[in-house]
């Protein structure tokens, strides 16, 4: 009995197999060209909140503290971190259109279409 249900589960192993290997060249083109857009567009969001960080830095810069609750190392460190997380978040919600402009030219440079 254990030996028909080992030998049905390699059949219908190697019936998954055969039917993965005959998988139109079509099909996985278009699930890599998917994977490509994916990945490009996770990378140019990346790059726009690093662009957007960086443009905010120096409107945070000038701001004076006072001393019992802020100031020193710690502030600097914290702001830096601050700034960052407001350029990923300005990003996920659609950024100011630098991802699309980077995405694309990503996407053109591979040939790959969205």
């Amino acid at each position: 009995m254990d030996t028909l249900i080992q030998s049905q589960s390699a059949l219908a192993s190697d019936a998954v197999g055969a039917a993965a290997a005959g998988a139109s060249a079509s099909a996985l083109a278009s699930a890599a060209r998917a994977g490509n857009v994916a990945k490009a567009r996770a990378a140019a969001e990346d790059f726009e909140a690093f662009f957007l960080a960086q443009m905010m830095q120096p409107m945070f810069s000038g701001l004076s503290t006072e001393p019992p609750f802020g100031g020193g190392h710690a502030e600097t460190v914290w702001r830096s971190l601050l700034v960052d997380e407001y350029g990923r978040m300005i990003a996920r919600q659609g950024g100011v259109g630098v991802a699309d402009g980077v995405m694309r030219t990503m996407l053109s440079t591979q040939d790959v279409t969205a």
